[in-house]
C-alpha cells in the first residue's frame, strides 16, 4: 500500500507578502489631474454662487459691494416666492410629461431607423443617410415657422402632442445609434436567424440588449435637452396651465422685475432635477458615450 502525504500547509507567518509597488505619477500625469481639478472647480463655482445667492435675502443678493459667498442672512424667501408666485408643480409635471413622450418616441424611431441603415440595403440608402447627417447642420430656430405653421393646422397647440412631437426629430441620434450598430458583430444574428427568429426578432431580443449603455445615454440627453427646451414650448404653449418648467420660470422671474435671489432660485430648482437624473444614471452615459467609438 503507497502512503499519499499531503504536503504541509504553510504557516501563515512563512507565507510571503507580496507588497505592491507604488507607482509615483509622471509628471504628465500630474499636470492632467491638476488641470481636470482646475476645470472642474471652475466649474462649480457658478452653480455653488446660484446656490448662496438663492439664500440669501434680496437686500443681501443686491448689494454691489460687501460679496460674501455664505450669506449673512439665510432666508429661503427667493423659494417661497416661485411657489407663491408661480404653479411650480404644474410646470414640472408639464415638463416630465413631455420630456419622456420626446424621449420615447425618439429611441423608438432612431433604433428602427438606424437598425435599418445599419443592417439592410436598399435603394437609395447611402443618399437618405447622407440627408440625414447633413440635418445636423440645420439649426432648430429655421425650423420654428414651419412647424409652428403645422403644430397649428393640425390644432395640436397647447397640447402634450404639440409641445412634444416637433421635438423628436433627432439626426444625431440616429448617426449615433448606426455607428454602435454597425459595431456588432452579426454572427449573434445569425445565430438567432437559425432559430427561426425575424429581423424584429433580432432587433428586440439581440441587438437592443447588446446596446444597452448607448442607448441609455441617448435617452438620457434626449430627455434633458427637451427638459431645457425653453423656444418652442414658449411658443406653442399658449395656456399658462400647460408651460413648462423653464417657460413658467423665465416668466414669473421676468414678471416681477430683478430679483437676483429669486432668479437664483428659479435656477437652482430648474437644474436640480437633471442633476439628480446624471447622478443616478451617470455610469450609463460614461459607458455610452465611451462605446460609440469602440469596434
Amino acid at each position: 500500500m503507497t502512503a499519499v502525504l499531503d504536503k504541509p500547509a504553510t504557516a501563515p507567518s512563512e507565507r510571503r507578502v507580496v507588497k505592491r509597488r507604488f507607482r509615483r505619477p509622471t509628471v504628465g500625469a500630474v499636470i492632467v489631474y491638476v488641470a481636470a481639478a482646475a476645470l472642474a472647480v471652475l466649474w462649480l463655482l457658478p452653480l455653488l454662487w446660484a446656490l448662496s445667492t438663492s439664500l440669501k435675502t434680496e437686500t443681501e443678493a443686491s448689494l454691489g459691494q460687501d460679496i460674501h459667498w455664505i450669506p449673512q442672512d439665510w432666508s429661503l424667501d427667493g423659494y417661497r416666492t416661485l411657489f407663491e408666485r408661480g404653479d411650480h408643480l404644474t410646470w414640472m409635471i408639464n415638463s416630465t410629461i413631455v420630456s419622456t413622450i420626446v424621449t420615447v418616441l425618439t429611441l423608438l424611431l432612431c433604433v428602427l431607423a438606424a437598425y435599418g441603415f445599419s443592417r439592410f440595403d436598399f435603394p437609395g440608402k447611402n443618399v437618405i443617410f447622407g440627408a440625414i447627417v447633413a440635418g445636423l447642420m440645420v439649426p432648430g430656430q429655421a425650423l420654428i415657422i414651419p412647424l409652428f405653421d403645422l403644430v397649428n393646422d393640425l390644432q395640436l397647440a397647447g397640447t402634450y402632442w404639440g409641445l412634444a412631437l416637433p421635438q423628436v426629430v433627432a439626426p444625431v441620434m440616429v448617426f449615433i445609434l448606426k455607428r454602435f450598430f454597425d459595431a456588432i458583430p452579426r454572427d449573434y444574428e445569425e445565430a438567432a436567424k437559425l432559430d427561426g427568429a425575424g429581423h424584429l426578432r433580432v432587433l428586440v431580443s439581440v441587438i437592443v440588449p447588446l446596446s444597452g449603455p448607448i442607448m441609455a445615454a441617448v435617452a438620457i440627453f434626449t430627455f434633458i435637452g427637451s427638459w431645457n427646451n425653453f423656444l418652442w414650448p414658449l411658443l406653442v404653449a399658449t395656456d399658462p396651465s400647460m408651460m413648462t418648467l423653464p417657460v413658467g420660470l423665465g416668466v414669473v422671474s421676468g414678471g416681477y422685475g430683478l430679483f437676483y435671489a429669486q432668479n437664483m432660485a428659479a435656477a437652482i430648482l430648474g437644474a436640480l432635477p437633471l442633476l439628480v437624473v446624471f447622478l443616478i444614471f451617470q455610469k450609463q452615459i460614461v459607458n455610452g458615450v465611451a462605446g460609440v467609438g469602440l469596434k
